[in-house]
């Protein structure tokens, strides 16, 4: 599905990926359209599965926008708050959203897309940003050794580098604009809701 990209800045330059790198991150944005349109046309939606996959998408919408909260822009390497259980919780909380999506489609069809989406295209992504996180800040590589990559660990990491634990910040979250990722959330289920009521004769579109 179409999605926020994580907002996370990096001193200097930003890195500038190579093969197929490259090629993921310049196909993502409409990779994700495509899917989308994919998504619409062949789902088969019904009021349980909607209700199922909205509740399962919830926790990951929700982890989103408390990894937002602690993404810093001042040139930090972010390991506190849902950093210190897994390194990416933009990227884990848009595979449990992208999840709820998929129950709440019913088609197998667009499971397999999705997982192609994300095994081709993010996991390359994922680990190019974490290549040039490691060359930028030296506390990188401690990091990577404890924390994983996106199933989280049990207990919160600790370091001489997150002695001052962070806090969420509204602002924070407001600046990275992750409030589009609920509201595309919902006008995705929405538009489910009205297929639910098109395909079984309760809604009757005019056509002109």
């Amino acid at each position: 599905m179409p999605e926020t990209e994580p907002q996370i800045s990096y001193p200097g330059p930003a890195p500038a990926p190579k093969g197929w790198s490259r090629i993921a991150r310049r196909t993502r944005v409409p990779l994700g359209f495509l899917l989308a349109i994919f998504y619409f046309w062949f789902s088969r939606p019904t009021w349980a599965s909607l209700a199922a996959g909205a509740i399962l998408a919830t926790p990951g919408l929700l982890l989103r926008a408390y990894a937002a909260g602690y993404v810093k822009k001042d040139r930090e390497l972010t390991i506190t708050g849902p950093y210190a259980y897994t390194r990416n919780p933009l990227y884990l909380g848009s595979v449990i959203a992208a999840a709820g999506c998929a129950l709440a489609s019913r088609n197998v069809w667009i499971v397999l897309a999705m997982l192609i989406l994300f095994f081709a295209i993010y996991i390359p992504v994922i680990r190019d940003e974490e290549a040039y996180l490691g060359k930028i800040f030296p506390a990188f590589a401690g990091y990577r050794d404890n924390v994983p990559r996106l199933l989280p660990r049990l207990t919160a990491f600790r370091s001489s580098d997150s002695a001052e634990s962070g806090t969420f910040s509204r602002s924070l979250y407001m600046r990275h604009r992750e409030y589009n990722a609920p509201m595309g959330a919902a006008a995705l289920l929405a538009a489910l809701a009205v297929k639910i009521l098109y395909t079984s004769g309760q809604l009757h579109l005019p056509l002109r």
